[in-house]
């Protein structure tokens, strides 16, 4: 029976999103009110699985560009995304089969859920990085060879923009400064492909493992049981830390919201602090006794202590109790091309990349 999106289930999709979006990927809060409205309005959407897109069937991926703090208080007007995906099926003359996000995340998950019910579009269970990056090029679409471009951008004045690059790293160029000039954010319909292209190379069935997620947090919570240890052994993850917010430096910079994060250790942790170092997502946490104990591609996330709600680096704020924990990327990303694209040495650190799985032995 092919699953549905409805407003019963929505709370699920973008928390378990946020869970995967590594303190990244927008709001989830703005996001799941636009997909709530849109199926309020136009009702739900099918879950489509990604063996069921015909081989030839044109994927357009729906996402918001920016810095996510610039979110909390520039509110998207809600025709912005519907307007770049109907102008990137002008500009390629053929109408999508289906919707996918682009990346896991709240606002980014839940974007392409809107413009699925307001176009009666299928959303295909998948997207193209498994988790959260700040880059348009940090897809595992572009290690298949798939263009970024054409893209099509557009903000919640009626400005749109089509972009034909290159390369995926002049879209990136190109697009974070069209971004920055429309205010910090805006919607983009990008990385077209087919059928064929997205079994190959998206990460299948993150949308399904989000809904698990969010799932699993919520029936934890219900039922009096460690919803931390419940997200853990769903996910192959690891506890890292636990603490106290004590300190968030943040700044938006070149269309990023970057900084750091200190974290003060409670539980078992008492004398030590974790550092956490953003560019909208968490890429490198350090703990001051035992060194780096993640750092990306694989996946860090902040949750709320008591109810292992995920928190965005946005939300980050001091005196927050907070469980940090790590998860195993997709595989896709620990190949050469995959570190050479994401990477603790694209970011710029002076670490080798070492997978979470063996930090934590």
């Amino acid at each position: 029976m092919t699953e549905q999106i409805t407003t019963d289930n929505l709370d699920d999709f973008a928390t378990g999103a946020t869970v995967l979006g590594t303190g990244g990927g927008g709001d989830p809060y703005v996001g799941k009110l636009m997909a709530e409205q849109a199926i309020e309005n136009h009702g739900p959407v099918e879950l489509l699985d990604p063996s069921d897109v015909p081989a030839d069937a044109l994927v357009v991926p729906s996402a918001m560009l920016g810095a996510p703090t610039v979110m909390v208080e520039k509110m998207p007007r809600g025709t912005e995304s519907l307007a770049a995906f109907e102008s990137l099926e002008r500009g390629i003359g053929q109408e999508a089969f289906a919707t996918m996000s682009i990346e896991a995340g709240g606002l980014n998950s839940t974007v392409p859920i809107a413009v699925a019910a307001q176009l009666d579009l299928p959303l295909v269970d998948a997207d193209g990085m498994g988790r959260a990056f700040p880059e348009v090029q940090m897809v595992t679409l572009t290690m298949g060879g798939i263009s970024a471009t054409p893209m099509s951008i557009a903000d919640e004045k009626g400005n749109s923009v089509y972009l034909e690059t290159v390369s995926n790293d002049w879209a990136e160029q190109f697009a974070r400064t069209t971004s920055i000039e429309m205010g910090g954010s805006c919607m983009i319909a990008t990385y077209a492909h087919t059928g064929e292209q997205l079994r190959e190379h998206a990460i299948l069935r993150s949308m399904s493992l989000a809904r698990d997620i969010g799932e699993t947090i919520r029936t934890a919570n219900d039922r009096s049981v460690d919803p931390v240890d419940e997200l853990l052994a769903l996910t192959d993850g690891y506890a890292l830390f636990r603490g106290k917010v004590t300190d968030v430096e943040r700044r938006t910079e070149g269309g990023f919201a970057v900084g750091e994060a200190t974290v003060e250790g409670l539980d078992g942790y008492d004398g030590r602090e974790l550092t956490l170092e953003f560019q909208n997502e968490h890429l490198v946490a350090r703990d001051s006794e035992a060194g780096v104990v993640a750092s990306v591609p694989d996946l860090i996330t902040v949750l709320d202590a008591e109810t292992a709600d995920p928190i965005t680096t946005e939300g980050l704020t001091y005196g927050q109790r907070v469980q940090v924990v790590g998860m195993p990327c997709s595989e896709k990303w620990r190949t050469d091309a995959g570190l050479e694209l994401v990477g603790p040495q694209y970011f710029e650190y002076d670490i080798e990349y070492t997978p979470i799985e063996q930090l934590h032995k």
